[in-house]
């Protein structure tokens, strides 16, 4: 970046060596890559696990619920054990936690129970947590502070790219071509109820044990490659630091920013299928429907692409505030609209997503040092709210209905716009 360029972010701690790191942080991201694509088959679950246990729209948001959920039990725990052994035993740590979670789709599908596909699901947040907890912050000190924002939405980009290709791997292999109707399945006598049950959730088995195998060979890759320590980001045991996260209020307001942002994010994805699928919206089959919900991630893909060029250039607060309007205005367009219109204006909220997430990470952990570890926790501690929101908005929806129901997230887009314009400011800029 030339001398005089407008920083792309609020300097954080960073390495000064100049190494080459780009062997490192192409390893880092297929850690990305993997938690994209596993996060976004909860979209592909919801509507198949509705189907299966003829679910209201609150009930199967406990999908959600128990996944993002578990951000808000491990984050605190994630962070101390990045303080105990490192970021990369951390990593692998949490590969393997993933590894067994998706190896609990197997019983859960083979009873089947709704109850034990939620514990599956609370295992595998639990792993991919650790991880977030350990590469997020890494990704930030891998390198020089000011391209921090710039260098953590690329990763963030083959995350996305992960989150496209879930919808067409699970509508493929998880979605039934011809599912039954909800009248159909209430028709049915108990025995042939649970024979239908078992065997639409064994669609899930064959592609759930394939991942399961791949994040156990990712760990053990991860476990042999020499990654750099980045000992100025990490709190040792036992050291005292004569500072708190509590002093940094772009922490706080950022941890908000966290909590609203995927609340949002998850809220639209969780409930495209069935958006889409309604008469008034696109009238399209569940397996149809699957596939544009990949275009929704899709976009945030090609955002963060574009996103880690631009933030080079520009100020990351002035541009997540221009990604906030936008969202919020498109929501609002989908919600006063019918059909394609309100398909794709909604769809196109992904592309203003993108940026979102790793621009408020990196300006959350602004100029924490040494803390750099606890700030990542609080920060994906509040990942929680893509399970608090997403059950909010799923109680709105069996009100009121799918289509207006999305205003839940328009006020989730108003939160951002103030932290981009204000609440991400750290203390140098507010002493200024």
């Amino acid at each position: 970046m030339p001398i005089g360029a407008p920083s792309s972010s609020h300097p954080t701690t960073g390495s000064q060596d100049q190494s080459n790191y780009g062997g490192p942080l192409a390893v880092v991201t297929t850690l990305f890559f993997m938690w994209g694509f596993l996060t976004c088959l909860n979209d592909i679950l919801v509507p198949h696990l509705k189907s299966i246990f003829d679910l209201n729209y609150a009930r199967v948001m406990l999908v959600q619920f128990a996944f993002f959920g578990a951000y808000f039990l491990f984050s605190i725990p994630s962070a101390k054990i990045i303080d105990a052994v490192g970021y990369q035993r951390s990593m692998v740590m949490g590969l393997l936690t993933m590894g067994v979670g998706a190896f609990l789709f197997v019983p859960a599908a083979s009873v089947p129970s709704y109850p034990l596909f939620l514990v599956a699901l609370i295992v595998l947040a639990a792993g991919i947590t650790c991880l977030q907890v350990a590469a997020n912050p890494y990704v930030t000190v891998l390198g020089k502070p000011e391209t921090a924002s710039s260098r953590l939405n690329l990763t963030q980009a083959f995350n996305s790219l992960g989150t496209f290709l879930a919808p067409f791997f699970g509508g493929m292999l998880i979605l039934s071509a011809a599912p039954m109707t909800v009248s159909e399945i209430r028709a049915l006598a108990p025995d042939a109820l649970q024979a239908y049950r078992l065997h639409e959730a064994a669609t899930v088995k064959l592609p759930y044990v394939g991942l399961g195998i791949a994040l156990v060979l990712l760990a053990v890759v991860i476990g042999m490659f020499k990654l750099p320590k980045i000992p100025q980001a990490q709190h040792k045991v036992g050291e005292k630091v004569n500072d708190s996260i509590w002093k940094h209020p772009n922490v706080i307001f950022g941890a908000i920013g966290i909590f609203v942002y995927v609340g949002a994010e998850v809220s639209i994805g969780s409930f495209l299928v069935n958006y889409f699928t309604q008469p008034e919206i696109g009238g399209l089959t569940e397996k149809v429907a699957a596939s544009f919900v990949a275009f929704y991630w899709g976009g945030a893909m090609v955002g963060r692409f574009i996103g880690s060029g631009l933030l080079q250039k520009v100020r990351t607060g002035n541009l997540l505030g221009v990604c906030a309007v936008c969202a919020g205005a498109l929501v609002t367009i989908s919600m006063l609209s019918t059909g394609h219109f309100a398909m794709w204006s909604i769809i196109l909220v992904g592309f203003f997503n993108s940026i979102m997430f790793p621009s408020i990470f990196t300006l959350g952990v602004a100029e924490l040092g040494p803390l750099t570890g606890d700030g990542s926790g609080l920060l994906i501690m509040a990942i929680v709210g893509g399970a608090l929101i997403p059950l909010a908005q799923g109680a709105i929806a069996d009100k009121i209905g799918i289509h207006h129901a999305f205003f839940l997230p328009v006020i989730c887009y108003l939160y951002i716009l103030f932290f981009a314009l204000s609440g991400s400011k750290p203390n140098s800029e507010r002493r200024a």
